[in-house]
């Protein structure tokens, strides 16, 4: 028994040139208890290997056709074989050079032959019992991507009703006092940390499953520095904070994903922000070398001890808190910032004179050539029919209520004509009765996903020039295509932030 699995559970692909030896080997295996199958040469194993997903190779080294060596080597590289473990045995390469040389190559073990029975089904056993541990490791990673995910998922919903009903009653109470509307921005302002934080966590699970994709375009540094200052110009006040700012005088250029490297620079702007206390002095200064552009974020704050500068860049991991404010956050912000960074083939890293006295961080992403063409800004997305808030019919759809009433009231308070629905169907029916111009249409609904109510709107004659934008939780590439291959317009992300619709020429 093999950790509660009979050995007959566990199938072994036996691979020799040598009838004899093949023979013997699965002879012993089977006598064992375990399940076999065999391959005589090298094209059979990695095609078996494939095909058959056995839990461990007995690999002989040398082969017909393709030696042991690259047999394992091809195997380990694939990601359909890589788990599988792998016991390369030699008869001839019994030197410790050829040991070293199979286990780079990816064996998990490397025995010279003549192997006694027992030493060989020991081996086996002890390769299955940490192939099963490392399965448990993956398995339980797996599920913390998922959970880590669905969490994200889960916390944006609620978000979207408590921002909207911030801006309805600041937009319907008019005599609100200067105490009362502190106590909103507050609550704003805290509502938009939530909002970061889950973004952080997606993140964190998009990458983890390698589902971060990048909008490579050539970046003048100057525009995106420029624009994470910005963005990170509340946290700097509200720490009372000073920031100063020098860039290259000279356009430097990058190839990157220009709303990644805002939040790499805007995050490791927020993070000497959290870590400086109250009054202290931040700068980003801009440079370059030969090669690089170099983008340092100096503060005077509580710096790093010598752990902290190993792992600072590790998930989860925090500094040691202020005199004055315990840890914030959830350790990810700079764990993003490494990851981001090397997705541009960047390079990231920490210099501190130690506790009390500051710390650098210093980003390099390598310099590209000019654009040969003037870059334009990107245009707002618009509607195309000429809409006014007075023939506007706008759609909400939403199983959310709270969600789908404080965004219809928002969008009646702007001068529209507006309905609700809470389902799929329900949808559908409102939909031809009403005429919308705009539907904000959510994709997780009970009884259909936006997506195929979007594409039996598009069936329907009337509503053939209806304006369509996805709403969800849900922002990954694959999620945008998704809801553009169903018919949408426009994709937006939950918590909806209304003075981004309100930037969009929809009539509103």
């Amino acid at each position: 028994m093999i950790r509660n699995h009979p050995l007959h559970d566990f199938l072994i692909l036996n691979v020799d040139d040598t009838d004899a030896a093949r023979y013997a080997k699965s002879r012993i295996l089977t006598k064992a208890g375990f399940s076999i199958i065999e391959a005589s040469n090298g094209g059979d194993a990695i095609s078996m290997a494939n095909s058959e997903q056995p839990n461990l190779i007995l690999l002989d080294t040398r082969l017909p056709d393709i030696n042991g060596f690259e047999v394992c080597r091809r195997l380990k590289s694939s990601p359909a074989t890589a788990s599988i473990a792998i016991l390369q045995t030699s008869a001839s390469f019994i030197t410790l050079i050829d040991k070293i040389n199979g286990i780079e190559c990816g064996a998990d073990n490397y025995l010279f032959e003549p192997i006694e029975p027992e030493e060989l089904v020991v081996n086996i056993k002890a390769l299955l019992r940490l192939s099963l541990a490392e399965q448990d490791v993956r398995e339980i990673d797996r599920r913390k991507d998922i959970f880590l995910a669905t969490l994200a998922h889960e916390l944006r919903n609620p978000l979207g009703p408590i921002r909207n009903s911030i801006k309805l009653l600041k937009t319907l109470n008019t005599k609100l006092n200067a105490k009362e509307f502190e106590l909103l921005d507050i609550i704003s302002r805290q509502t938009d940390q939530m909002v970061k934080l889950v973004d952080d966590l997606l993140d964190v699970s998009r990458i983890s499953q390698g589902k971060i994709s990048l909008d490579i375009e050539t970046l003048n540094v100057r525009d995106f520095v420029e624009a994470a200052a910005e963005s990170s110009s509340n946290l700097i006040a509200d720490r009372g904070h000073q920031i100063t700012i020098t860039i290259w005088p000279e356009p430097l250029w990058v190839s990157g994903d220009r709303v990644r490297l805002i939040q790499i620079i805007s995050n490791l702007i927020n993070n000497a922000a959290k870590f400086t206390p109250a009054g202290g002095l931040i700068t980003v200064d801009v440079t370059k070398d030969q090669k690089c552009v170099l983008i340092k974020v100096t503060d005077n704050g509580i710096g790093l001890d010598e752990e902290h500068l190993h792992n600072i860049f590790d998930l989860f991991v925090q500094h040691a808190h202020t005199e004055e404010r315990a840890q914030e956050g959830l350790g990810i912000g700079l764990s993003l910032v490494k990851n981001l960074t090397h997705l541009h083939d960047g390079e990231i890293n920490v210099t501190s004179p130690g506790i009390n006295n500051g710390s650098t961080f210093t980003l390099e992403l390598k310099l590209v050539a000019a654009p040969q063409h003037e870059i334009k800004p990107v245009a707002a997305a618009q509607v195309p029919q000429d809409l006014s808030k007075e023939n506007t019919r706008v759609l909400v759809v939403d199983d959310n209520e709270d969600a789908a009433s404080t965004l219809s009231d928002l969008l009646e308070l702007a001068g529209n004509n507006v309905r609700s629905a809470n389902s799929g169907k329900e949808a559908l029916k409102v939909a031809e009765e009403f005429l919308p111009n705009i539907i904000f249409l959510d994709i997780g609904l009970p009884d259909m996903t936006g997506y195929e109510v979007a594409k039996a709107v598009r069936q329907i004659e009337k509503l053939s020039k209806c304006y369509l934008i996805a709403l969800t939780g849900y922002g990954t590439a694959s999620d945008k295509k998704n809801a553009l291959d169903a018919g949408f317009d426009l994709h937006l992300t939950k918590p909806l932030d209304y003075e981004k619709i309100e930037s969009i020429n929809l009539g509103l």
